[in-house]
């Protein structure tokens, strides 16, 4: 058995991560978007999708990113056109 390393679970069924180098274990999806996932720097929710980034500043949506930086978020996107 291993531990998760947020909550301290002690689980047969953890899972690793490994991500930049590192290996992160974790017992739950939850304790691994809680560690790992960027969090949106206007409203504060965790980007689980692909979030907007805007002058290396991350946003959980271009409506965000336009309310922090009106001028350079006003060219984020929420979908890629084709």
């Amino acid at each position: 058995m291993a531990t998760c390393e947020v909550c301290g679970n002690d689980y047969d069924m953890t899972f690793e991560v490994h991500a930049q180098g590192q290996v992160h274990t974790f017992d739950s999806f939850e304790c691994a978007v809680t560690r790992m996932a960027p969090v949106c720097e206007n409203c504060g929710c965790r980007i689980m999708g692909h979030g907007v980034d805007v002058n290396g500043h991350w946003y959980c949506c271009a409506h965000c990113a336009r309310m922090v930086d009106p001028e350079r978020g006003r060219q984020a996107r929420d979908a890629v056109l084709a």
